[in-house]
Parts: C-alpha cells; sequence; structure tokens
C-alpha cells in the first residue's frame, strides 16, 4: 500500500518490486488481485499519470518507452503515443525554447540541439523543424 500511495503503479511493476517478499508461492499475485479489485491498481490510470507527468519534457517516443517499460498493455500505450503525437511540436518547441532559446549559430550547436531533443524522443521531423527554423519559434 506504501508503493501505492507515492504514485500509480502497474501490476508488473508491484510484481517486480515485491517479489524478494513472497514467503510463499502465488501470495503476491492474490494480493496484487485483490488489490486491483478494489481499483487500487489500474493500468490506465498509470497511463494517464505517466503521459502528464513526462509529456511537457519528453517526446512520443521516450514517453512510449517509458510505459512499455512498467509492462502496461500495447493498446493503452499506442493510444497514449497517438494522443502526444498530435501536440509534439508544441511540446518539443516549449522545450526546446527553454532549454536554447535561439537558432543554433553554428554546425556544432546545431548538433548539440539535435542529439538534445532526439534524447528527449521528440520524431526526426519535428527536431528538423524546431532546429532549422521552419516555423516561428520565439
Amino acid at each position: 500500500m506504501q508503493l501505492l500511495s507515492l504514485r500509480e503503479h502497474s501490476r508488473k511493476e508491484l510484481e517486480r518490486k515485491l517479489a524478494a517478499y513472497e514467503e510463499t508461492p502465488g501470495e503476491l499475485a492474490q494480493a496484487l488481485d485483490f488489490l486491483q479489485a478494489k481499483g487500487f491498481i489500474d493500468e490506465q490510470r498509470v497511463v494517464e499519470s505517466v503521459v502528464n507527468r513526462r509529456a511537457a519534457k519528453l517526446g512520443a517516443s521516450r514517453v512510449r518507452q517509458e510505459l512499455l517499460a512498467k509492462g502496461l498493455p500495447p493498446e493503452a500505450v499506442a493510444l497514449a503515443v497517438d494522443q502526444l503525437r498530435s501536440t509534439e511540436l508544441e511540446r518539443g518547441r516549449e522545450v526546446w525554447r527553454k532549454k536554447f532559446g535561439a537558432p543554433p549559430a553554428d554546425a556544432s550547436e546545431r548538433a548539440k540541439q539535435v542529439r538534445f531533443l532526439l534524447t528527449r524522443g521528440f520524431g526526426a521531423e519535428v527536431v528538423r523543424r524546431l532546429v532549422s527554423g521552419a516555423d516561428e519559434l520565439v
């Protein structure tokens, strides 16, 4: 219960974290089934929580990676990522503005900005548009 009070956890996350404390086989599965039946574990809430926490700073690819790492259903992950892709340019623009604020002065600076945005999980087309100054950036 303490883990669930801190943030939303998927069933797989809880299994991973609590497996070492299981005294008899099947005991953990029963406890998790009970928590899921009572509504304490909800995969959709986990997806929404991760998207709300991470979308402002990360691109759709990186959020997708985090959701899959939590063992969430691929259908729910795909739906969330599709919704994120529609706002990726605006979110990328805000992340770029906070970090850099000005178009790159030379090739070295351009490479630095591209690497930063790509590691944050923004798509190649979005990064190209942001760094090239094709959009109104400032």
